[in-house]
């Protein structure tokens, strides 16, 4: 799949701010629904994952709610922004991976 920018493809999970791709099991293969090719692998993420993951987020928790609405507005915008830069990327990855049209 050509991306103009590639690294926005991860076969990866994001936990706590980091990349992992160590998972309980084998990766899980991602497969295009309409033609059946690989797209790539996720790992499989287990118990032990899933754990450090709601951790984390229990613990962004607290430094997110004291932020303020203005704050909060600005970080969620700048996500918006980012998605909107990279709207192509983004709909040849999941297009790909639903099996529909672009």
């Amino acid at each position: 799949m050509e991306l103009a920018q590639p690294l926005l493809f991860r076969e990866k999970c994001l936990i706590n701010g980091e990349w992992t791709d160590n998972g309980a099991g084998a990766p899980l293969e991602v497969l295009d629904p309409a033609s059946g090719d690989l797209v790539g692998t996720v790992p499989a993420l287990g118990r032990d994952e899933t754990r450090r993951a709601i951790d984390a987020a229990e613990a962004a928790w607290d430094g997110w709610r004291r932020r303020t609405a203005h704050e909060r507005a600005a970080i969620l915008r700048r996500w918006h922004d980012l998605i909107r830069a990279h709207q192509e990327d983004l709909a040849r990855i999941m297009t790909r991976e639903q099996g529909k049209p672009l």
